[in-house]
């Protein structure tokens, strides 16, 4: 298992070694935009794809891989978060997009508009539209507390003719872990439409101590009849570019229509990537809480960096996954991600790629050695004091 000390001693000049996007797209900018750790991955990963190249196993996902991974996935979901999807429900897709994209095209009415509570996961907009689709952004509302769902923007949208309504959580930009009694009361909104729900749930094994991750599809049975889960080892084992997820189907009406139109989308998985989400999650938890554990040192360092370097800068710490939300706004920053990247040589992500409500935000990923989160929020916080 890995230990802080050997985290700290990851340098940046072997991340860039590593060629991946993360650490080349930009030059010599500390690279900070990717949803991706710095930490490799677990050795139960590790070892389960060079198996997989030892033997041959490079073809087509056979069926008694599927299976395995069936077991691995519920097995490991109901240790973590008590919910037991029935294994043959749980379906091999490439990644979460492609999952989207196939439940989008097959579970929703042709032309139907899309409901996006944002700020939002970066792609999700432009692959709806590039779809067809209306984009109908409902803005995370916060009434004296933390983000959460505007109920009554969810109700008129789904009246305007919306009927589908994408919900991440843990969710991605902001870090918030919603509560079940939160995740009721969406669920009572799709209902009394007659919506359906895509359920984000990627980085559901990256929460923090005092959260809990509560499964949509798990809250209760009419959540479970409109949603469709998806979900995957790749964040929070950083295997992303292995090609694997999962689809969870609970309702008995996808589950008929994704027999006949998901084998598509299902042959386009990875073997290996099957493989390697199998091992995650069979044997990789020990390593996944050193992880977590080190991340969580990460974002307390973020929130204590940023108060007292930069006390204009809006951020709450997440409560899952490695994501920091900044609020940048008060400094009247135009474009602040290029700013950042032309200033402090450090690439992170637009908020406004996340619609509008992220306009004046940028997202920061904290998944990389402490040394190396500490020279990029000094950098940050210096760029932004030089100019105030």
């Amino acid at each position: 298992m890995p230990t802080a000390s050997e985290l700290d001693a990851i340098t940046l000049d072997q991340l860039r070694a590593s060629g991946s996007v993360k650490w080349t797209a930009f030059g010599e900018a500390i690279g900070a935009f990717v949803a991706e750790m710095d930490f490799g991955t677990a050795p139960a990963v590790t070892r389960a794809a060079h198996e997989a190249v030892d033997r041959g196993l490079l073809g087509y996902l056979p069926d008694h891989a599927t299976a395995d991974l069936q077991r691995a996935y519920t097995g490991f979901a109901k240790r973590r978060f008590g919910w037991s999807p029935d294994p043959e429900r749980v379906r091999p897709v490439p990644d979460v997009l492609a999952a989207f994209e196939a439940v989008v095209r097959h579970l929703t009415p042709d032309g139907s508009p899309v409901i996006l509570p944002t700020p939002a996961y970066m792609p999700f907009a432009p692959l709806l539209r590039d779809l067809g689709r209306e984009v109908i952004e409902v803005p995370l509302a916060r009434d004296g507390g933390p983000l959460t769902h505007d109920l009554d923007g969810i109700d008129a949208a789904f009246a305007a003719g919306a009927r589908l309504l994408v919900l991440v959580n843990p969710h991605n930009p902001t870090g918030r872990v919603f509560e079940r009694d939160e995740l009721e009361a969406v669920a009572a909104v799709v209902e009394r439409h007659g919506g359906r729900v895509f359920a984000d749930e990627i980085h559901a094994p990256l929460v923090y101590a005092g959260r809990a991750h509560v499964p949509y599809a798990s809250v209760s049975a009419v959540a479970a009849g409109h949603a469709v889960t998806a979900t995957s080892a790749s964040k929070a084992w950083n295997i992303p570019g292995l090609k694997a997820a999962q689809l969870i189907l609970t309702d008995d009406d996808a589950a008929q229509v994704w027999r006949r139109a998901g084998v598509w989308t299902e042959h386009l998985t990875s073997t290996v990537g099957v493989l390697a989400h199998t091992a995650a999650y069979d044997d990789g938890e020990g390593w996944l809480a050193q992880v977590l554990a080190y991340l969580d040192g990460n974002r307390r360092l973020t929130a204590e960096h940023l108060a007292r370097h930069a006390p204009a800068v809006g951020h709450t710490p997440p409560e899952g996954t490695y994501l920091a939300w900044l609020d940048l706004r008060p400094l009247g920053l135009d474009q602040p991600a290029r700013w950042l990247r032309e200033h402090a040589r450090v690439a992170l992500t637009d908020g406004e790629d996340c619609g509008r409500a992220g306009a004046g935000h940028v997202r920061l990923t904290l998944a990389t050695p402490r040394p190396v989160l500490r020279t990029l929020l000094s950098r940050v916080t210096d760029a932004l004091g030089a100019r105030a």
